[in-house]
């Protein structure tokens, strides 16, 4: 069933995407708005629904498996759209966007944040699937399992290679580089989902955890907001 609700989220968003480039052509700012929020909803709500199956047996390899399909099939679903706050700040450091089309995409990419929350948590109120029983009243999930600084670390570095390798396989053909950065996605998220989820993205940290940030603000935006910026930064500055 969650299969299949992770499915369905992927088709609706592709009708969606395909109708608002028909439709909105003529009005670009709007049509950029939509196709990355759409974009980012359906990366925020397929990942609310991966964590309630990280725990399916047997683990964690049923977890990583559907973590690199789902990359994959992110990745050929969503061409031409970052979907991550730090990927979007690269173009508008380097001039290749304006500060408000930048400033648009990073809103978007939040309200899709919120908009994914709100609907997973609808559906996960039907309680459709065996994983939804009980999911409400997790609350904040802690998705922080070591120290404040360690967690810091761990999310600039996982930020840091992520984003060296998508401007290193840039060249390589997308049906593989899709694969690439899937494989790379599902390794961090061995290395690390144990001690911070592995997220590296500011609106996929809020989509997931948004009674953590409700509870902890500043230790959560430090590890999840500014550590991969940070690691942005860092590699615009040195490539």
């Amino acid at each position: 069933t969650s299969l299949l609700l992770m499915a369905g989220i992927v088709v609706a968003v592709g009708l969606c995407r395909r109708l608002t480039r028909r439709r909105l052509r003529s009005h670009p700012r709007l049509c950029t708005f939509l196709l990355e929020m759409f974009s980012t909803f359906q990366i925020c709500a397929c990942t609310n629904e991966l964590c309630l199956l990280g725990n399916a047996e047997p683990k964690p390899h049923t977890g990583l498996t559907l973590t690199y399909g789902f990359t994959v099939l992110h990745g050929l679903t969503l061409p031409g759209s970052t979907c991550n706050p730090c990927g979007t700040l690269q173009p508008m450091w380097g001039g290749g966007t304006s500060v408000k089309m930048g400033g648009l995409k990073i809103g978007a990419q939040f309200v899709a944040a919120v908009l994914a929350r709100v609907f997973m948590h609808f559906l996960w109120r039907l309680e459709m699937a065996e994983p939804h029983f009980g999911a409400l009243s997790q609350g904040c999930s802690n998705p922080m399992q070591t120290t404040e600084m360690q967690a810091f670390c761990i999310e600039l570095l996982f930020s840091v290679v992520f984003q060296l390798t998508v401007l290193r396989v840039e060249s390589i053909n997308p049906k593989y580089r899709v694969h690439l950065i899937a494989l790379l996605i599902t390794m961090l998220v061995y290395a690390g989902g144990n001690l911070t989820g592995a997220i590296f993205n500011p609106a996929l940290a809020f989509s997931l955890h948004p009674n953590c940030f409700y509870d902890k603000f500043w230790s959560y935006t430090l590890v999840y907001w500014i550590a991969p910026s940070l690691g942005k930064f860092l590699i615009f500055y040195v490539f």
